[in-house]
């Protein structure tokens, strides 16, 4: 009863803020772009702050000491709740962009909260060329507005918190627009609620993690960013398994 009733609270927290950003949308960039901005900077922490009240679940981050002033983020890949999360944790020094499939443009207020914020929505059909030059043309912007984007190299969600295989291709694209420095993170938890029936199961006394675990110079060609992402999932891999072999209270990053 009390798993249900946290959900209820939790969600309550972005439940107006939500309903306001799907009625301004359609009339109004700059009303949307405020609740949308409402939803990830106020309303995430509200989120977080009952889950660690009323369950025990605790949201644990790393530093984020000596960033470079712009960069790109890759890192592993297990929930919609990633967004959300990066987007806290690097607000308020950082904002942060992501590449995301269109797909997500039919999730309820998920679609509308990253297209007015100028997130990178890669479009299904059209095939490898109308997505590279989404990537394209989001780094460029990403360069004008001083923003830093965030890819990840799976390509799509862990349901089992399993790391995936990197691509290259997004990530190449990416790099030899901006050329900017990359910071690889790891996170771990999304797997555990991405669906309800997990959400009520996994939530007492669980964490989401996020750490980043290395930061990297500009990759200037091609075999840089090949020993990055051959690098990446090893330091990945390497993170997840000393997390998951913590106690389950435990509050170590």
């Amino acid at each position: 009863m009390i798993s249900i009733f946290t959900l209820l609270l939790a969600f309550a927290a972005i439940g107006f803020p939500s309903l306001m950003l799907c009625l301004c949308y359609p009339f109004s960039h700059k009303a949307a772009l405020f609740w949308s901005n409402f939803i990830t900077n106020r309303s995430a922490r509200i989120f977080f702050a009952i889950l660690k009240k009323y369950r025990k679940f605790n949201f644990l981050a790393g530093p984020k000491d000596n960033l470079p002033e712009q960069f790109v983020v890759i890192a592993n890949h297990q929930s919609l709740l990633d967004i959300v999360v990066f987007l806290k944790y690097f607000y308020p020094e950082r904002l942060v962009r992501f590449v995301a499939k269109d797909a997500l443009g039919k999730v309820p207020m998920v679609g509308k909260m990253l297209r007015s914020q100028g997130h990178c929505m890669i479009p299904r059909k059209g095939g490898a060329g109308i997505a590279m030059r989404s990537i394209e043309d989001f780094g460029k912007r990403m360069l004008v507005t001083k923003q830093n984007p965030v890819i990840f190299p799976e390509g799509t969600r862990s349901r089992d918190g399993s790391l995936g295989p990197f691509y290259s291709a997004g990530f190449r694209r990416l790099e030899e627009t901006v050329r900017l420095p990359v910071v690889l993170c790891a996170l771990d938890g999304g797997w555990k609620l991405s669906r309800l029936g997990d959400i009520l199961k996994n939530l007492h006394r669980g964490a989401y993690r996020v750490k980043i675990l290395k930061v990297y110079d500009a990759p200037l060609n091609k075999e840089d960013e090949k020993k990055i992402l051959e690098e990446a999932p090893l330091l990945i891999q390497e993170q997840l398994d000393k997390w998951r072999s913590l106690p389950e209270s435990s509050c170590e990053v």
